[in-house]
């Protein structure tokens, strides 16, 4: 006559729970390795291509003229990077004197989306004392506008009278990490754009 199975044991359904939670603790610190390895949220790369002024004129010792910005931003993630809240910001003496909001858009996991931004700039003064000459050698990045050893420059000096603007890019988004963890990134450069007062053309640019 075969004996009755006895429940199992405290002592059984103890060890199980330990042996389950272990396992649990276990796949957790895989997770997190593999997401500050693998998977770790990088801020976007901005980088400037060319700064343009398609129309600029000088009148009463007022200024007013286009500006066209192209810039290059790289998803260095392996997700989407979704943008929004993003800007473009025109500086003359520390004073405002343009501003643009960017369109909101993805970027592909570890694709490179170019952007071009081009608005027209209010008329405003110009300094009492625009700059009798800018250095465009080396420092400046001149984005295939100018240079040393062209006419008009000597010693990688452009002589006459020069503005500098100063244009801030703000781009802000988010990624969205094996569908769960959502991180907010932003990034921001800032470029020096010096600028020939007599004809508007654009020296160099420096970010």
């Amino acid at each position: 006559m075969s004996k009755p199975h006895r429940p199992p044991s405290g002592r059984t359904n103890i060890a199980s729970c330990i042996v389950a939670t272990i396992f649990l603790i276990f796949v957790v610190i895989i997770i997190l390795i593999v997401f500050f390895t693998v998977f770790k949220p990088k801020d976007p790369k901005i980088s400037v291509n060319a700064v343009q002024l398609p129309s600029f004129a000088v009148s009463n010792n007022t200024v007013n003229f286009t500006f066209s910005q192209y810039v290059s931003v790289k998803n260095p993630n392996r997700a989407v990077f979704s943008h929004y809240d993003s800007t473009l910001q025109l500086l003359y003496s520390s004073s405002q004197v343009g501003f643009m909001f960017i369109p909101a858009g993805k970027i592909d996991a570890g694709r490179t989306q170019y952007m071009a931004a081009t608005y027209s700039v209010e008329s405003f003064p110009l300094s009492a004392s625009p700059d009798a000459a800018v250095n465009v050698g080396p420092a400046f990045h001149d984005g295939g506008f100018g240079g040393g050893g062209q006419p008009g420059f000597n010693n990688g000096y452009r002589v006459g009278p020069t503005m500098e603007i100063e244009s801030r890019i703000h781009i802000a988004g988010r990624v969205r990490v094996l569908h769960f963890f959502t991180h907010h990134l932003e990034t921001k450069v800032r470029c020096r754009v010096t600028i020939s007062v007599s004809d508007g053309s654009v020296l160099g640019f420096h970010c």
